[in-house]
């Protein structure tokens, strides 16, 4: 199994997150992990410091020389994939041939501020735009109409140093996407929020059903489970300085998720939330931080984070992704990557 870095800040600030983001890259080029992931987020406190990976993946590239560059993930419904493929042809070239791009649909209607019209459909969009995105990366022409209303062919320029690029696609827990990740023959990046590890091994076991059955020639057979990571000596000790960031990480995002429900019309959740008084949320809030910090997390010692990815790797996932900045302080999260490298050489041994 893999380790990675993966950063998505809740933060309204970002001069400490991305001086976060460059330190734990060239710590994880030199430490041996697989890729930096950053995310694309638009318009909230919660990863709204990362609006590009494109911007963050060339950053990363031109300080590193050995680990992979990823985004995690392109919103594809925002995005004509003519400059998607563009962006990451440029990133791969810059990278000598270490880019890598997950895709996802978007869910807050907040987002589409960029792209109205794209909303309705974003689910299915989203594997169509792979599709082209691979065809443009192998040197298929685009065709379409110019400025002055001809019809003409462009290709992508510079040249991609990679014959292919790996691609994802990133699934909150829809057995769908597993199975279209599969047919296509793209990689799977996910997450345990809304999962557990018996759900989450039927699902991997839809892929590799439909990754036999694929007939391209281009695949990336790759499981990503990104996990919220901080690892010490003494798990009661970890247990007490995250409680608190990641209490307020959690509350933020269960603002986004209720913003979300109420934008898209569900009239009847919303109200539930609208119900809620402050003590019904903060309740809410420490169940969600137990659950996680005992079954969905890389939280405690190596011992329990050696645990887990055993765990992981027995139902078929291929990488962890290290998620380091939800909060604890930039100069505890950098003192903490030492076990994360522990870490890796265990899982590697």
């Amino acid at each position: 199994m893999d380790l990675s870095l993966f950063y998505f800040s809740s933060a309204t600030g970002g001069t400490d997150g991305y001086r976060l983001l460059l330190d734990g890259a060239r710590f994880a080029d030199s430490n041996g992990l697989s890729a930096v992931w950053t995310p694309e987020r638009h318009f909230h406190s919660f990863g709204g410091i990362f609006p590009n990976p494109a911007v963050t993946s060339a950053a990363v590239a031109a300080i590193t020389e050995r680990i992979a560059v990823r985004a995690g993930s392109v919103i594809a419904p925002l995005h004509n994939p003519l400059r998607i493929a563009e962006d990451w042809a440029m990133i791969d070239n810059l990278s000598n041939g270490r880019a890598g791009v997950a895709f996802a649909s978007g869910w807050h209607a907040q987002d589409f501020i960029i792209n109205p019209g794209a909303y309705a459909d974003r689910r299915e969009s989203v594997t169509a735009t792979a599709d082209k995105v691979r065809r443009l990366w192998s040197g298929e022409p685009a065709t379409g109409i110019d400025g002055v209303g001809t019809d003409i062919e462009v290709i992508v320029h510079p040249d991609p140093i990679q014959r292919d690029i790996p691609i994802w696609l990133t699934s909150g827990g829809s057995v769908e996407t597993f199975a279209a990740a599969g047919k296509h023959g793209y990689g799977v990046l996910t997450h345990l929020i809304g999962q557990n590890l018996t759900g989450l091994a039927e699902k991997i076991a839809v892929y590799r059903e439909g990754l036999a059955q694929c007939e391209s020639e281009q695949r990336n057979a790759s499981v990503v489970v990104m996990l919220h990571t901080f690892l010490g000596d003494d798990r009661d000790t970890v247990r007490e300085l995250v409680r608190e960031p990641f209490s307020v990480y959690l509350l933020d995002s269960f603002d986004l998720i209720a913003r979300a429900v109420q934008l898209a019309g569900g009239a009847e959740f919303s109200r539930d939330i609208d119900s809620l008084s402050p003590d019904d949320i903060a309740s809410m809030v420490d169940f969600a931080f137990d659950r996680y910090f005992d079954s969905s997390a890389l939280f405690g010692t190596i011992d329990d984070a050696v645990d887990m990815c055993d765990q992981l790797a027995d139902i078929g996932v291929d990488e962890v992704a290290c998620l380091v900045d939800f909060g604890v302080d930039p100069a505890l999260v950098r003192d903490s990557f030492g076990y994360i490298a522990d870490l890796n050489k265990i899982i590697q041994s």
